[in-house]
């Protein structure tokens, strides 16, 4: 038996995972456990929970794996501040000290912090994240794309898959990254890079594409095959602490909007504009790999591949026969990737897909926590809840949902990934036209613009969205079904951006987007019958087999790992119901938060 940790630390999103004989056994954000978003540090809870839910110790491990190579990409680090010099100075003097006291000493950090005395491998950032995508998906073969800001030099890539190995056939170079225009833009528009991407494409729909032109001619140079070059006269993150520079401001006319002001038309019409030209290299580059590798199937990762609305893009132009994204596309998936690269690749054991199955359990690889541990939970603080049977349960809570109330859904094992699968969920009725609103204001307590995710059951997928096959992992976009629409009147059409939010769009306006779109996630019975059962009885007792689904957290804080987050998250919010395992919590019931603080206030900065 071959035990195998995989890490991966210090850019964003640290994580854990841990590969027994090539099957996942778990795997997790570090930030669950410390509460800190996207949290940087050595993941040292996400390792012991990962030990933990194998019953093992460190050193019964056969391998560990970090998901890259840090003698590469401090040569980067150096060889991009020398060519910059003496301009980057101050960014020199920042980073420098941390490499030089625990990056560089990644294999003896990694021995003193797990008292393991085994091999550690290092491959290469990207090929941690090709990893992650083709030996996770239910492919036997296929052409594999990544994408992102930066690992060691490569910024994309791409290359085949095929049973138990994988191979990079080409590559984009720092500083030359689709991932990091992206970030130049959010940077612009006032949100936090890294963080404030996925806010951008949110916002999109509400712009025209007003600046393609002005990017296309000003700052990147884009060839037929999706390849390209950025005009690095225009950025600054090579040698500043900042993504752009006084040329770009000049370009766009002005300086980056100041975090938390009032969001205006201009920056609606730059992130459409970033977000049509990160389509058209996707869809470009996607082209140019069916072209050269003749393959049926196509797997992504890297941030960038959490880009939804350009996966379903790349789905609905049919170059390939399916697309399968990574669920933890960004950094904290190189921690899977790189366990899982050491099983197939490194120790080549031999690897069989069906072409229909992946290997990635619903994403369902964070801790779980059971009725008697809940019940010790709610004893321990004087909680007052109610348990219910299964079927009970599963009855009340729609019927709390019919009633156009917020329930707070907290069962099985947390979700590993970005997004919340129906597992850590917060959840609605998509049918309420106030849904979107009271959930962005009293819940999440973040913009009014940002948009919400239907969950849908897999079997019915096709009766709402314009979609032909299952959405396990809210990575793909597709429109909502004309028939379910509402068409807008020439005066609506004539409104401008924020203003279109009053409009309602389908029979299910909480999870539609200003342009029919939703994010969809399907539930399977196979992967989460629980989840499954509360759909299909909300359909049965009301019409309906779609609700809306957002995360388990408040704006500016991780998705809730335990029964103690979730409480919290629910008493500081305006949350109607909080179901934990088979218990329920009724708002109303419970006692104030004791030494409470003006927690919506403080939810307010990210």
């Amino acid at each position: 038996m071959k035990k195998i940790l995989g890490i991966s630390a210090y850019y964003h999103d640290s994580a854990a995972a841990l590969v027994i004989d090539g099957k996942i056994i778990a795997a997790a954000h570090e930030e669950r456990f410390t509460r800190k978003k996207h949290d940087h540090r050595f993941p040292k809870n996400a390792i012991q929970y990962c030990l933990e839910e194998a019953k093992i110790n460190a050193n019964e491990l056969d391998y560990v794996v970090f998901y890259d190579k840090p003698f590469l990409k401090f040569e980067r680090l150096l060889e991009s501040y020398l060519k910059y010099a003496p301009v980057g100075f101050n960014s020199f003097i920042k980073a420098i000290p941390l490499w030089i006291k625990e990056k560089l000493w990644m294999k003896e950090l990694i021995k003193k912090e797990l008292n393991y005395e085994g091999e550690i491998l290092f491959p290469e950032h990207h090929e941690s994240h090709a990893a992650s995508a083709f030996f996770a998906s239910p492919f036997q073969e296929a052409a594999f794309l990544t994408i992102d800001g930066v690992g060691e030099w490569t910024t994309t890539s791409f290359g085949i898959g095929k049973d138990n190995k994988i191979k990079i056939l080409s590559e984009i170079k720092f500083p030359h990254s689709l991932g990091l225009l992206y970030s130049a833009i959010t940077y612009y528009t006032g949100f936090k890079v890294n963080s404030g991407e996925y806010k951008v494409m949110g916002l999109a729909p509400y712009g025209e594409p007003k600046y393609v032109d002005l990017i296309l001619k000003h700052l990147v140079d884009l060839k037929e095959d999706g390849s390209f070059k950025l005009n690095m006269k225009y950025f600054n993150y090579v040698s500043g602490l900042t993504m752009t520079n006084a040329n770009f401001h000049k370009l766009f006319g002005g300086e980056p909007r100041k975090p938390e002001s009032e969001l205006t038309q201009k920056e609606m019409d730059l992130a459409r504009s970033v977000q049509d030209v990160t389509e058209e290299i996707m869809l470009r580059m996607a082209r140019h790999i069916k072209k050269v590798t003749n393959q049926e199937y196509l797997v992504l990762a890297g941030g960038v591949a959490l880009n939804c609305v350009a996966n379903g893009k790349i789905l609905r132009e049919n170059i390939f026969k399916d697309i399968w994204i990574q669920p933890a596309a960004g950094d904290a998936g190189g921690a899977l990737g790189s366990a899982l690269f050491a099983w197939y690749q490194y120790l080549e054991n031999p690897r069989v897909a069906d072409n229909k199955n992946d290997f990635q359990q619903g994403s369902y690889l964070g801790p779980e926590f059971s009725d008697s541990e809940i019940y010790s939970f709610l004893e321990k603080y004087k909680i007052k809840a109610h348990k219910f049977d299964e079927n009970e349960l599963i009855k009340e809570t729609c019927e709390i949902l019919n009633q156009g109330k917020v329930v707070g859904w907290f069962n099985g094992r947390m979700e590993f990934g970005p997004r919340a699968l129906g597992n850590r969920s917060i959840i609605g009725d998509a049918r309420s036209e106030k849904m979107q609103s009271i959930m962005n204001l009293k819940i999440k307590f973040r913009e009014s613009f940002r948009p919400f995710a239907p969950v849908v059951l897999e079997e019915k997928i096709s009766d709402y969205f314009e979609i032909d096959r299952p959405s396990p992992y809210m990575l793909l976009v597709a429109d909502v079904k004309k028939e379910l629409r509402f068409e807008m009147t020439e005066e609506q059409k004539s409104w401008f951006g924020i203003q279109k939010l009053n409009v309602k769009r389908s029979t299910i306006p909480a999870v539609t987007h200003i342009d029919y779109s939703a994010r969809i996630q399907s539930v399977s019975n196979k992967t989460n019958p629980k989840f499954h059962k509360l759909l299909t009885e909300f359909d049965k007792n009301y019409g309906s087999a779609v609700l809306v689904n957002t995360s388990f957290n408040v704006r500016g804080e991780p998705i809730v790992c335990t029964p103690d987050d979730a409480y919290k998250c629910f008493m500081r919010t305006d949350m109607d119901v909080l179901i934990l395992g088979n218990y329920i919590l009724y708002k109303d019931e419970q006692e104030k938060l004791k030494n409470d603080i003006d927690w919506k206030k403080e939810f307010e900065l990210d």
